[in-house]
């Protein structure tokens, strides 16, 4: 196709109905004008004489004249005869049949959606642009080959592989190390990646040898190139080892290091060793979602550590140094006189550590205020001499907040 449209009958100078008669006068006329022979050193008259030698050559070929009738442009591969037929087909790399579709629409749109800013423009696309290129994309993305057979396909980096792995609490906090069962495609050392084996080609299964295959969308059939031979219409035998795909999957033991303070759903990392590339190309990569199971006792949020811890009624009133469990051990917390239940008290950097900011976080401890059990007499009558002590009613500043309106 050429880089820009060209209007062959303006170049001639001639309608569009013209006679080959008239073609071949104007065509005739125009070369003596601008021959580069009569203007040495005229770049632009040289340039206008090659467009008037290009107009010439299409309009002055019926066939050729026929296909930039119906589509505007004109390229030596559209003259190619396909299944589509040789004027309403556009083979590229097998024959299109756009019968009765008005490609002049297509451009039309394409050129008023990149005026208006519909997207970025492709300069490799022309007036259409990107949005041209969209249009038919998945029909030659077929055309770059990739079978054995055809042509090689192009270089594929290979798939990324997730995986799912579970650790305890205390393997989150200082880390470890696990040796993580993965299924994986890898190079076949055989045909070294290409998928030949040795011996005679036989006829492609998917086109029946033809080296064709027809797709429809809509109104429209396309004859495209066969994705498995490329074109070839033969296929080479495929290697024994890999059965022609180049690559074999196979178990492999991947060992994980976990950092210190991994936190539940942590995505990991592990470069080159997803699924291998085609053709050479670079392996994926490994991601491993880390799931951390729960403690019964400590709870993270972020980088901190929180923990319930029960205490008795004279140590929340009377005051007390008590021992709490910390995830570096035991360390002494002091309960103030009078505290509350559901107090909470904060014991710095006895949380996670963080190796991204080099700190660590705090443990929150909420004390629970537990009443003693009164199975014996002595144990309630010192209860009872501790309510007329206390005569008050715990629930009057509730009742002074809970008034109905009059």
């Amino acid at each position: 196709m050429p880089a820009a449209k060209k209007d062959y009958y303006e170049i001639l100078g001639v309608g569009r109905t013209a006679s080959e008669d008239e073609l071949r006068k104007s065509y005739r006329r125009l070369a003596r004008k601008y021959h580069p022979d009569l203007n040495p050193g005229d770049k632009r008259a040289e340039e206008r004489f090659k467009d008037v030698q290009e107009a010439y050559n299409i309009l002055s070929d019926s066939k050729k004249r026929q296909i930039y009738d119906q589509y505007g442009f004109y390229s030596d591969q559209m003259g190619q005869a396909g299944p589509g037929g040789a004027g309403g087909a556009y083979p590229g790399a097998g024959g299109f049949d756009f019968s009765g579709f008005d490609f002049e629409d297509i451009f039309s749109q394409a050129s008023e959606q990149h005026r208006r800013g519909a997207g970025p423009r492709d300069a490799s696309n022309g007036a259409g642009g990107a949005n041209f290129r969209d249009l038919f994309s998945q029909f030659f993305a077929g055309q770059r080959g990739g079978a054995a057979g055809g042509p090689q396909a192009a270089p594929e980096r290979g798939s990324d592989l997730e995986y799912a792995l579970s650790i305890n609490f205390w393997q989150s906090i200082r880390g470890t190390q696990v040796r993580l069962t993965i299924h994986r495609q890898e190079t076949c050392a055989n045909c070294n990646g290409s998928g030949a084996g040795v011996g005679a080609s036989s006829n492609c299964p998917q086109c029946s040898g033809s080296g064709q295959v027809t797709q429809t969308a809509g109104a429209m059939r396309f004859n495209l190139t066969c994705p498995k031979c490329n074109g070839s219409g033969r296929l080479l035998n495929a290697c024994p080892t890999c059965h022609g795909d180049g690559r074999l999957t196979r178990a492999e033991q991947v060992d994980v290091r976990i950092p210190p303070g991994a936190q539940n759903a942590a995505r990991l990392r592990v470069a080159g060793r997803g699924n291998a590339g085609t053709h050479g190309a670079s392996a994926g990569d490994l991601y491993i979602t880390v799931r951390v199971e729960p403690h019964p006792v400590f709870q993270r949020n972020a980088d901190d550590i929180e923990i319930k811890v029960p205490i008795t009624v004279w140590e929340a009133s009377l005051g007390a140094k008590i021992e709490v469990p910390t995830i570096d051990g035991r360390a002494i917390l002091k309960i103030p006189q009078g505290t509350r239940n559901a107090q909470r008290f904060r014991l710095r950097e006895k949380g996670v550590f963080n190796s991204r900011k080099n700190t660590r976080g705090d443990q929150i401890v909420e004390v629970e205020i537990q009443a003693p059990a009164a199975h014996d007499e002595r144990t309630r009558e010192i209860l009872r001499e501790l309510s007329q002590l206390h005569p008050g009613d715990a629930r009057g500043p509730l009742w002074d907040k809970t008034i109905l309106p009059d």
